[in-house]
């Protein structure tokens, strides 16, 4: 995010904050057997960057001191191997939350922020779910504490379906067509359609957003954020997500 001379504003701030977010939450979860991978323990002091293009990198620390932007954590890779995977991911993601914030204010400084300005943008990053959060379930948890069990399946034209999908019913678990004359409780359901987030990026729907359910771990997901087309899921029987298809191949190995 460069910084010259122009004016720059809370928003402009938390675009940066909320793409550089995404790149790692993918790091994490749908692309992390890859990001295992690249953490090895045999290499040096590793960190774990989100970029704002929304992907992400692991990398040796700027050389320069003091660096353009504050450093993420360094040697995430060295206690890859010595601690459980889950409690590891778990542990790049606070480090993770805390560099993402660092970075935030680092901006709200560099561009005069007033005490209202950077009200503003820690409004608008807390309103997302942290890192943490996304990787270890919490996200969702709260979200299934606000929704009702009956009505936690979106459409794809962001409204509830007006029934579940049979439990031995074989093929993913794709959003069922609206019914026309099913509009009676649109109203009543609007506040909880803002309660759905997509497992990959972890962003509300959007209206007319094609999503697919995993069957292993019932997380919806955008079909873009997975690769998975409507034409393309029409031949799945029993869809997995990465991270659950991940989550076998390291169990059978």
């Amino acid at each position: 995010m460069e910084g010259g001379g122009a004016h720059r504003t809370p928003e402009d701030v938390f675009r940066d904050f909320r793409a550089r977010r995404a790149g790692m939450i993918k790091a994490l979860t749908t692309d992390v057997e890859k990001f295992y991978q690249q953490c090895d323990p045999e290499k040096e002091n590793l960190c774990l960057y989100g970029l704002p293009n929304e992907t992400w990198e692991v990398n040796l620390p700027a050389e320069e001191v003091p660096p353009e932007l504050p450093e993420p954590a360094l040697g995430i890779n060295f206690a890859r191997d010595g601690m459980d995977e889950k409690d590891w991911l778990s542990l790049v993601a606070v480090h993770s939350d805390a560099w993402l914030l660092a970075v935030a204010f680092y901006f709200g400084a560099r561009f005069g922020f007033d005490k209202e300005s950077r009200k503003r943008l820690f409004s608008m990053i807390n309103n997302l779910p942290t890192i943490y959060e996304v990787v270890t379930g919490t996200a969702k948890k709260q979200v299934k504490e606000k929704t009702p069990k009956s009505s936690s399946k979106i459409n794809k034209s962001g409204t509830k379906p007006s029934r579940l999908p049979e439990p031995n019913s074989r093929g993913p678990k794709m959003p069922p067509p609206k019914d026309e004359d099913d509009s009676g409780g649109e109203e009543e359901e609007g506040e909880e359609h803002e309660n759905a987030l997509c497992g990959a990026c972890n962003d509300n729907y959007g209206q007319d957003e094609f999503w697919i359910c995993c069957d292993a771990c019932e997380t919806w997901f955008h079909g873009k954020c997975v690769k998975i087309t409507p034409a393309k899921a029409e031949h799945i029987k029993h869809y997995k997500c990465p991270n659950c298809s991940s989550s076998s191949k390291r169990a059978r190995a």
